[in-house]
């Protein structure tokens, strides 16, 4: 196994390494880092040439890349070209609150989501299985900014008529909180269903078609053929094979989020990943967002890696493939 996880982790470098040129090759050949600047009629000549020589926007792109990797790798992202704040403190607790947000949302998704597929494929054609199959297919169909306004609606409604405050609809906490901790619950709660529904919709499809392939096979047959426990055939010989599709799905899936749920964070004002993505790009702060993207990137190939691993758990046999 520890061969396995060192050769992964072999396999991430280059991976990595050519995704930093596709954020950096990428970004500067549709963007010009000084051009919000250029546009202020404040900001003289010689300031605007300050910024050329300290980002070496006059060097060939060869050498830009260098200085920029430099900074991404060694300098925490490096300063901004505008205002030459640090990059790396606004970008970290973007990471924070999100990391929050996702790390809550997916692991409610996949917990739930296994046990729905689980149970609709053991129970095929059930009033169960048709009732998870219309309510996955209504979170597959239905945009998310629209679930997420009327989550607001609904919880603003229960607001007005009862008097009764059980989650707040947008931001991350309030200043005069008695309870820091419910209150933080109560900020976060709303974001969470709304991310964890939209997951849950996918991943219990695919736990259902992977569970009801794993049921039908031979092995399973064989099981239940020597005596053994539906139980038992279910969770131990069953349940571990139809893993696999799911922790391929929520790995990508988990990375995804990470770099940006965009659309959610925005609507509920939550000062993630997603709206530092937003604020970047109305600022034109062109060095933040291509530090944005490293940050998904690199928890894409993350998560990729961590499938791979628990694809060795789940199955020995991968690990020697």
């Amino acid at each position: 196994m520890g061969t396995f996880i060192a050769r992964r982790l072999l396999y991430s470098i280059p991976v990595l390494l050519a995704a930093t040129m596709l954020v950096f090759f990428g970004m500067t050949a549709v963007t010009d880092p000084v051009s919000q600047i250029r546009l202020q009629p404040n900001v003289s000549q010689q300031t605007i040439q300050n910024i050329i020589d300290r980002k070496h926007l006059d060097d060939p792109l060869i050498v830009q890349y260098g200085f920029w990797l430099k900074d991404a790798f060694f300098d925490q992202f490096g300063n901004t070209a505008l205002g030459d704040q640090p990059i790396w403190p606004e970008l970290s607790r973007a990471i924070g609150n999100t990391l929050q947000l996702v790390f809550i949302s997916q692991l409610i998704a996949v917990v739930l989501a296994v046990v729905l597929g689980v149970f609709s494929a053991k129970r095929q054609y059930s009033f169960f299985d048709y009732a998870t199959t219309t309510i996955s297919f209504f979170g597959f169909s239905v945009p998310i900014f629209w679930f997420a306004l009327i989550l607001q609606a609904l919880a603003t409604a229960f607001f007005l008529s009862t008097g009764i405050r059980l989650v707040y609809t947008f931001g991350i906490s309030s200043l005069d909180a008695a309870n820091p901790f419910l209150d933080r619950i109560q900020h976060m709660a709303l974001p969470i269903v709304t991310l964890s529904y939209v997951s849950i919709a996918t991943f219990s499809r695919f736990q259902r078609a992977s569970m009801l392939e794993v049921l039908h096979s031979d092995y399973i047959r064989t099981a239940r053929a020597k005596g053994v426990k539906e139980f038992t055939v279910t969770m131990k010989h069953g349940l571990r094979n139809a893993l696999i599709p799911v922790v391929t799905v929520a790995a990508l899936n988990f990375g995804a989020v990470l770099g940006g749920a965009v659309i959610t964070e925005t609507i509920f004002a939550w000062p993630g990943m997603g709206k530092l993505f937003i604020d970047a790009l109305n600022r034109g702060e062109v060095y933040t967002l291509m530090a944005w993207m490293m940050v998904t990137a690199v928890a894409i190939i993350f998560f990729n890696m961590l499938a791979d691993i628990v694809y060795g758990w789940l199955d020995p046999r991968i690990r020697f493939s």
